[in-house]
Formats: structure tokens, C-alpha cells, sequence
């Protein structure tokens, strides 16, 4: 980046300085509130207009052919009461679908008047008709699935459901697992409301509605069509303080959906109240549910929620990437793994790793992208590292081996989760050599870059001691069986010159500690060291420089065998003059330093350095990896020899089999 110059001048510090600090000031949107909510039938019914909602064209044609049309004009209420005696003599599907119409616009024009109980009743029949329409058996035969009446009374359903929530919302706290009586008119409801998922009915602080908020910056928006409504469940901290809950962000949201079943009348109550049960479902592991003997698509959407969270005041504040490179001591405090879905036992763990001058949300497009996948999402859980990347890499890694280790006794002391055992590591750019460390054998190779004397002979305090040899003493983690590698430096990068490393020598700021416990032990072992800098002054951009002595010693360390490497490597196909200085790469790294010949697959990709992990190719590339990895571990797990079922085993498939006779309606199924 400055390689036409052989030394530092004031004016590369004010550059470095002033782009620093206008990236640290930036401030991406990944959701803005919308104006009015999106809602499908706003057009078709006109919602928005100044003479207020009006039913549609073909509705008006329903009520003409059954004589009904001169008296809604004249009395809505009567004309309502005189639809539903006709549905009862003549069950046609036109006429039910005109009868929810109806009643969802005459509950548009009773809201916008401020009565609220009277727009609750007719949002209740519109509820309980489109129902009926879409799943009477005795419609069966002459209900259109093909016509697209069908698809506009599903519409009717999931907006009645959304308004209904929204009033019972602003009157009362919705929790799951109580029931409430609603009362509207000389109508009344008994609403039983359940969670179908593994969430508490106590682990959401307050629920948001998807149709409020547009999605910024995120490149894909994932959703499906069918019935319920897709909502924000926004997560609460554990009050007392769970060790497993400095894992999850602060202010961390979930993707859920409502639906309402719809089960007639209760015998048992004087006033035949209506019976309904709201559920809430998890779209990550059902995407169909069952309602009357039919199987039908859940309405989800996995993305509004992520980019809910993702423009959290909180969720900025943790992940400033200026501050991360300049400021490492400060940015130490919100170092470690975070998961943004529930820990599960039985899904693969993928640990994304971000690179220089970067963060976790750098991983957003290509989770976002990942996870819309059915067979992704089904048997992958996705886990992100947030690290002070101004520091060393291989100081990292030394810090990525202890947060896993602590992660793995924190959520599974016994071992017994097998899928952590078939860990994938996916690293950009520094986060690359990162992960890469994380399957070497140390050896003593490592250990003699910074001395060729024993390490029993290392003098000073215990602690300082042990700290240095564990950076340079290491073995693999078992647990990691495939790394896939992006955009990253094997051999450092031309980027990391003279001048940029003179220049991050002046801004960034190492944590004290580490060069105090440095320069210490320099200090009580002279002549021990052969390079004392990379004890006491070296940073991220030292690290990362050609000439680095670490380079080599990786190059020929001892890895792991049981673990496959995978790369993907950006190349320019027009580089400006100054990516060309960098050589035939990415502009920063070039392909020479990022290619490596012990891997099972290298992808060369169009994209500068910052946004190779973006690109549908790499993204793609990685969703082939993870198919393949299933592949092999259920090949090894169908070859080898299975022990008989332990009472623990015994006890699992039970609780599974409960947990099947109770919520018989919920399934997983690649409807993505």
C-alpha cells in the first residue's frame, strides 16, 4: 500500500490517521423502521386511501350474485350477520372468502376509529373464516389451490393474525405458556398461548413484528411463503447470570413465527367462547406445521431478525473494528465466541473467524446466505470469534485455544456432544492464519524463533513464564477436523512494508500487559532471546510481514492429519496501479502467499481482499465444503462399529419419542 516509499513522513500518518478514524466513526443501518407497515393487502384493498378500505372488485361481484350487495352499502353490521346465515345454508368458498374480506376491512375502518374491540371482533372473523376456507373438509372439493383467491385468503389470515396481535400486543404483554380471554363485542375468545421450540416461554424480553422494519446493508433477505406471521422474539439476559450466557450477545433476537389453530367453539363455557391456540415457532427447525390434517408452509422470515440485533446500539459497541486494531488492550474485553442461535448438542459447530481491522458482522452476508440452506441450517450451528486484531496473530490463536476450551467444559464438561468433535473453522484473511494455528503441533520449532535455549532455563515470575511458553507451546485441537481459508497471508503480505509497520508502531496501542511481561522478561534473561521485539513490540502488521520468522516454521510445522484444508483466494482480473503493487492477488495479498499446496480445494474468485468472503462464489464455495464434511461424517459414523444403546442413549430417543407424541404437528423439511 505505501511500497514506493523507503521512509515514514508525517503526511502517511495523517493519511493512516484520518482513515482510522472516519472508519471508526461510521455508523452502518441494517434495519430502518418503516413508514407503514408492509402488508400484502394494502393495494388490493385500497388500506392507505383517504376514503378509508374497501373490498375488492371480486368481492363486490360475490355479494351481487347473492342479492347482498345493496344492503352492505346500507348497513355493514346487518349485511355481515346475513353473509354468515347464508355460509350456513350454502357452504361456497367465494362467499367464505367474501364474509373474511369484509370483516378484515370493516376492522380496518373500526381501528382507524379508535375501537379497538369492535376491530378485534371482526379481525376474529376474519381469522376463524379464512380458516374454515382454507381447511374445511368440506371444501375440499370445490376449494381452488390454483386460483388466486387461495393465496389472498392466506394473505387474509396471516394480516387479521398480525392486527389481532398488535391490539392484544398495546392491551397486554403476550406470554407464552398463559391463556387470555379477549372479549369483543358479544364475542369472546380464549387464547391458550405455546412455544414450539427449545426456547423458555420466559427467555424473551418483548416481541417485534418483521413487517415494521426494511432491510439495509445485508444483501439477501430469506424468507418463505405460507401462514403465520414472522415476528422478532428479542432475547433477555438470565438474571442470574448462567455461565453459558456470556455466549449470547445482549440484545441477541430470534426469528419466529405466530399461528393461530383455530378450534371451533368451547362446549364446556356458557357462552360458547371461541377457541384458539397461538404458537410460536422456531422457522430454524420447523418450516411446516400441521393444521387440520393438512401440511402447510410456515410464513418465516430469518433475516429481518438477524438484522434487527445487528443494528443494536450494543452490538456496535462490541464490534468496533477500529478500536479492535488500534486499541487492543481496551477491545480485550469483549474478546471470545459468541453464537447468535441456542447452543445445540446435536449440529456441527462452524467458528468464523474475522481478519485485520475487522470483526464478526464482516460474516453476516455469508451466515445470512448459509443459513437459508435447509440442509445447512439443519445440521450446522454457526459460531463467531471476536478478537483484538491489532495484536499478534499468533497471540490469538493462543487466546482462540483457551476460550474453546473454556466454551467446550462451559456447554459439555463430559464430552459427550460428538458434533463439536467435527468442528469447522472458516478464517478471512488474518482470521485465516488464526484458525490455521489451531491445528499445528508447536513442536520446538516455535519456540526457537525467540531463543535457542531450553525453556527450563527462561527466568522470572511463574505466571509471565508460562504465559510465553503456552503462546509458543502447542498441540492441535482435536476437535477441529476441517479449516477453509480466505483471502489469507500463508507467507505474510507486501501490504505489512517498512512504512506501515513504522506507522501502526505509532497508533496502535498493544495491551499493556503483554508488553510489560515482555520487556520483563527480557529484561531478567539477557542474552536469551534472539529477537526481543517480538516480545515487546511487535503487533498485528509486524506479524503479518513477509520476513516474519513465523512464516517458515508454519510452512513446515506438523499439522494435524485428520484435518482438510480448503482456500479461497481472490485475483483481480482489473487491478487499479495500486493493487498491482501487491502483486497478482487481491490487491493485498497476492495469490503466491495465499495458495498452499496441501489443500483439498482452492477456489480463485474476482473480489478485492475486504469482500472475497461476500461473494456468492465464495459463499457457494463453502456451502460445498459443509456438504461434503456431512458427507464423510456420516460415511465414518454409518462404518463404524455403534456400542450398544447406554441408558443415557436410552433415555434421549424416550424424551425424543415424548417430545413427538406431544407436538405431533411440528416437522423439519427442506421447503427452502
Amino acid at each position: 500500500m505505501f511500497a514506493t516509499e523507503s521512509r515514514p513522513t508525517p503526511i502517511y500518518s495523517a493519511v493512516l490517521i484520518l482513515l482510522i478514524t472516519a472508519c471508526g466513526c461510521s455508523t452502518v443501518r441494517y434495519v430502518t423502521p418503516r413508514t407503514e407497515r408492509a402488508n400484502p393487502l394494502t393495494a388490493p384493498l385500497r388500506l392507505l386511501n383517504h376514503s378509508g378500505p374497501q373490498i375488492s372488485e371480486r368481492t363486490w361481484n360475490t355479494l351481487r350474485r347473492y342479492g347482498l350487495r345493496d344492503g352492505y352499502q346500507k348497513d355493514s353490521t346487518v349485511c355481515l350477520q346475513n353473509i354468515q346465515q347464508t355460509i350456513r345454508e350454502n357452504r361456497d368458498p367465494e362467499l367464505i372468502h367474501s364474509l373474511a374480506e369484509l370483516s378484515y376491512v370493516e376492522g380496518k375502518k373500526a381501528e382507524l376509529a379508535d375501537r379497538e374491540s369492535d376491530a378485534l371482533a371482526h379481525y376474529g372473523v376474519t381469522l376463524t373464516n379464512s380458516y374454515d376456507y382454507l381447511f374445511s373438509e368440506e371444501l375440499k372439493l370445490t376449494r381452488n389451490h390454483y386460483d388466486p383467491q387461495f393465496r389472498e385468503t392466506c394473505d387474509l389470515y396471516n394480516e387479521s393474525l398480525e392486527d389481532t396481535l398488535r391490539l392484544l400486543c398495546k392491551q397486554s404483554h403476550i406470554k407464552p405458556g398463559q391463556t387470555y380471554r379477549v372479549k369483543a363485542n358479544d364475542q369472546e375468545f380464549v387464547i391458550q398461548t405455546e412455544m414450539r421450540g427449545k426456547w423458555n416461554a420466559d427467555e424473551f424480553d418483548h416481541y417485534e413484528f418483521v413487517s415494521d422494519y426494511e432491510i439495509q446493508t445485508l444483501r439477501s433477505k430469506h424468507t418463505t411463503f405460507g401462514l403465520g406471521v414472522p415476528m422478532i422474539a428479542v432475547r433477555k439476559s438470565d438474571s442470574e447470570r448462567d455461565p453459558r450466557e456470556k455466549y449470547y450477545p445482549e440484545g441477541l433476537s430470534y426469528a419466529v413465527t405466530a399461528m393461530m389453530r383455530c378450534t371451533g367453539k368451547n362446549d364446556e363455557s356458557k357462552e360458547g367462547s371461541n377457541v384458539c391456540v397461538l404458537e410460536f415457532f422456531d422457522p430454524l427447525k420447523a418450516n411446516q406445521v400441521k393444521l387440520a390434517s393438512h401440511w402447510v408452509p410456515l410464513e418465516t422470515d430469518l433475516t429481518t431478525p438477524l438484522a434487527f440485533f445487528l443494528d443494536t446500539p450494543r452490538f456496535r459497541e462490541r464490534n468496533r473494528e477500529t478500536e479492535g486494531l488500534i486499541n487492543p488492550e481496551d477491545a480485550s474485553k469483549n474478546r471470545g465466541v459468541y453464537m447468535l442461535e441456542p447452543y445445540d448438542p446435536n449440529r456441527i459447530p462452524v467458528l468464523m473467524v474475522h481478519g485485520l481491522w475487522s470483526s464478526p458482522r464482516t460474516w453476516m452476508d455469508m451466515f445470512n446466505d448459509l443459513r437459508s440452506f435447509a440442509e445447512i441450517r439443519e445440521r450446522y450451528q454457526f459460531w463467531f470469534y471476536l478478537y483484538p486484531s491489532g495484536q499478534p496473530f499468533w497471540i490469538s490463536a493462543t487466546q482462540l485455544r483457551t476460550d474453546l476450551q473454556e466454551l467446550r467444559e462451559t456447554f459439555d464438561p463430559m464430552h459427550q456432544d460428538a458434533p463439536i468433535d467435527e468442528m469447522v473453522l472458516v478464517g478471512h484473511s488474518m482470521g485465516g492464519l488464526v484458525s490455521r494455528m489451531q491445528t499445528i503441533d508447536s513442536g520446538d520449532d516455535f519456540w526457537q524463533i525467540v531463543s535457542d535455549q531450553p525453556r527450563e532455563k527462561l527466568l522470572g515470575d511463574e505466571q509471565q513464564r508460562m504465559k510465553l511458553v503456552s503462546t509458543l507451546y502447542f498441540h492441535p485441537n482435536q476437535s477441529v477436523k476441517r479449516v477453509i481459508t480466505i483471502g489469507t497471508p500463508h507467507r505474510g503480505s507486501q501490504f505489512a512494508n517498512d512504512v506501515t509497520r513504522w506507522l501502526a508502531r505509532k497508533v496502535i496501542k498493544l495491551p499493556k500487559i503483554s508488553t510489560a511481561t515482555g520487556k520483563t522478561l527480557v529484561d531478567s534473561n539477557p542474552n536469551y532471546f534472539r529477537d526481543t521485539e517480538l516480545l515487546t513490540m511487535a503487533n498485528a502488521i509486524d506479524s503479518l510481514a513477509p520476513e516474519s520468522p513465523i512464516f517458515p516454521v508454519m510452512m513446515r510445522a506438523k499439522y494435524a492429519p485428520e484435518v482438510k484444508y480448503h482456500n479461497i483466494i481472490g485475483v483481480l482480473a482489473d487491478p487499479t496501479l495500486l493493487q498491482k503493487k501487491a502483486g497478482r492477488g487481491d490487491g493485498i495479498v497476492a495469490y503466491d502467499s495465499a495458495h498452499m499446496n496441501d489443500t483439498e480445494s482452492e477456489l480463485v474468485v474476482d473480489a478485492e481482499h475486504t469482500k472475497i468472503h461476500m461473494t456468492g462464489q465464495a459463499i457457494f464455495e463453502v456451502r460445498r465444503i459443509l456438504l461434503e464434511h456431512l458427507q464423510e461424517v456420516d460415511a465414518n459414523d454409518r462404518i463404524a462399529v455403534r456400542p450398544a444403546e447406554t441408558e443415557s442413549a436410552q433415555n434421549e430417543q424416550a424424551q425424543n419419542q415424548k417430545a413427538q407424541n406431544e407436538y405431533p404437528e411440528v416437522t423439519v423439511s427442506g421447503l427452502y
